[in-house]
């Protein structure tokens, strides 16, 4: 008789530890739910800063290596900033292509914002710059222009048409879907940064870094 009421009240704390144990995970579940929600919001608009800033300081960056090209026979700061950067020049244009590939990849697949026709056509540019950059960087080929220069001059072309779309739908060719419309505008930073934009300068640097001269170049 004590082994059975002894297993009785066994059973019975057991149970009633279960069902504590139940009720603890509920209300962790209905505290968790909506800071889950918070921090999933948070991470998203975070990142779209992160992207967005790293789109504008690249784009200044750019543009101070282009100015720096254009003013290196002539001005001494020029031939010097572009005699440090061109050791550079070639990793940077890789880590950008692949930031760019990763990143288009983490808004479409992870925050769910459905790429549009435009959107495939630039992928379909910048995802091959990505492994032919990394590829040729660790095979350390020498002239790589030829295949990085046509691909993304095709999409700085688009992507800036893109950009132009989404101000001006009326410039629609014809090209994009209704279901999923390319003037449609997932989000916009600092008055002009949207996901084209960041493809644009993402693939104008392509071109200014893997156009530069070698640093033996650069010196001579």
């Amino acid at each position: 008789m004590r082994s059975v009421e002894s297993l009785n009240s066994s059973r019975a704390f057991i149970a009633s530890l279960i069902s504590a144990l139940m009720r603890s995970l509920n209300v962790v579940t209905l505290l968790f739910c909506p800071i889950s929600r918070l921090l999933r919001a948070m991470n998203n608009e975070t990142f779209e800063m992160f992207f967005a800033m790293l789109s504008v300081a690249l784009l200044v960056g750019t543009v101070v290596v282009l100015v720096a090209r254009l003013l290196a026979g002539s001005q001494s700061w020029a031939q010097n900033t572009l005699t440090a950067f061109s050791p550079f020049a070639r990793p940077l244009a890789a880590a950008v292509a692949t930031t760019c590939m990763l990143g288009s990849l983490y808004f479409s697949e992870i925050v769910n914002y459905k790429p549009c026709r435009l959107c495939w056509f630039q992928r379909f540019m910048m995802y091959p710059l990505a492994i032919v950059l990394i590829i040729t960087l660790i095979r350390r080929t020498k002239s790589i222009w030829k295949i990085t220069v046509p691909l993304a001059t095709i999409g700085c072309g688009i992507s800036a048409y893109h950009w132009f779309l989404e101000r001006f739908p009326n410039l629609d060719a014809g090209v994009c879907d209704v279901k999923v419309p390319c003037e449609f505008v997932w989000f916009e930073l600092f008055g002009f940064v949207t996901l084209p934009f960041m493809a644009f300068t993402g693939f104008l640097a392509v071109i200014v870094f893997t156009t530069l001269p070698t640093s033996q170049q650069t010196e001579q």
